[in-house]
């Protein structure tokens, strides 16, 4: 299994997303990426965030876990999310280092009513509005990858 870390940034009632366009259909992403062998969680994000968005973050504590099983492409992924502050930089796409299309601040109200991978947005909208951080949601439905 696969471990993919990412990061909700929220700033003023609003998450920091990257977009993305698969198929014909508007897609949004969680900054983060993939683990370099010997790599830390925090050091990936930090290094994937500097990177694909030029900013430096303070991560916070993880927000949720959870799995997207994918057998028919025998590659299943464990989604790691933490809360992250921008602590220098403003965000601005780096086309050498990502192929998202934009980058857009979504009001939390709206995380359930975009596709999102994974697809946690209306589980990431209650846990920010219950303040429960840590929660392990098991299998994420996801429909498309």
């Amino acid at each position: 299994m696969k471990v993919r870390p990412s990061v909700a940034i929220i700033e003023n009632n609003q998450v920091l997303l990257m977009r993305y366009e698969y198929g014909g259909e508007r897609v949004f992403n969680l900054p983060g990426g993939n683990v370099d062998p010997g790599e830390t969680l925090s050091q990936t994000l930090k290094r994937e965030l500097i990177e694909e968005l030029g900013i430096t973050i303070e991560l916070g504590p993880m927000l949720l876990s959870g799995e997207v099983i994918l057998p028919q492409q025998k590659t299943d992924v464990l989604h790691c999310v933490f809360a992250a502050h921008i602590m220098k930089g403003i965000p601005v796409l780096n086309p050498a280092e990502t192929s998202a299309l934009a980058i857009e601040w979504l009001s939390v109200d709206q995380l359930d009513t975009v596709e999102m991978y994974p697809n946690v947005g209306a589980t990431l909208q209650k846990i920010i509005a219950q303040q429960q951080a840590g929660q392990y949601i098991g299998q994420i439905n996801q429909k498309w990858h």
